[in-house]
């Protein structure tokens, strides 16, 4: 084991601007994941326990970069984590903590469990559904829905970065997706957490690249 005095940050800055780092790329149809943009997490002004923001314009990207694949014929699909009013379907998951803010407790239908109201969402065209666990594929539709719409790369949104992001890229390359992760649009509690997830989603299982160029190569296609 390495051992630096660096900081989370300054390590993934260190790996993000080697220029032989080897990448996966844009395919050729590209879906945006964004993952639990719900108010539990994106309202530190209602919920500050469980909200975090990384980015000041997180959300504005998103829908950016949602409202370009969307206009581009591809797929956008919006997942959040909700539970049944007695949370016996949170599973070992629901069982570390039992607090008014713990997990288990976000309700279907409840403002936790909202979609934040400032992403912009469309309701006859994107796929929205709620989710259990960390990944947004597990026991969820997400899969099937984008082999049916024949997309070879995912871009993964949302939080938390080393939570339900990870999970979910992590996921994404073991389906056989190229798999992204556009930087300004996912966040976590604490930068640490961030930027050391980051630093492993870059290295290992999908490229880690700025809203930019996401947007770019969406206006290209």
């Amino acid at each position: 084991m390495i051992c630096e005095n660096k900081t989370a940050r300054e390590l993934f800055e260190a790996v993000k601007a080697n220029p032989a780092r080897a990448r996966f790329g844009f395919g050729e149809k590209l879906a945006v994941v964004n993952v639990d943009f719900q108010q539990s997490y994106t309202r530190p002004d209602l919920f500050p326990k469980t909200a975090y923001v990384t980015h000041p314009d997180q959300i504005g990207f998103t829908n950016r970069i949602s409202a370009a694949a969307r206009a581009k014929g591809m797929p956008v699909i919006w997942s959040h984590v909700g539970y049944k009013a007695d949370a016996g379907d949170a599973g070992v998951w629901g069982t570390r903590t039992d607090t008014p803010d713990s997990l288990q407790n976000i309700k279907y239908g409840s403002e936790r469990h909202a979609l934040d109201p400032r992403c912009q969402i469309d309701e006859a065209a994107d796929l929205i559904y709620t989710k259990r666990m960390p990944s947004a594929f597990f026991e969820t539709p997400l899969n099937s829905y984008l082999r049916w719409h024949k997309v070879d790369t995912v871009l993964v949104t949302g939080g938390s970065t080393s939570g339900c992001v990870r999970a979910t890229a992590v996921d994404s390359l073991s389906y056989g997706f190229r798999t992204i992760v556009a930087e300004e649009c996912v966040a976590d509690k604490h930068e640490s957490y961030h930027y050391a997830n980051l630093t492993d989603l870059q290295l290992k299982y999908a490229d880690v690249v700025s809203a930019r160029e996401v947007l770019d190569w969406l206006a290209a296609r």
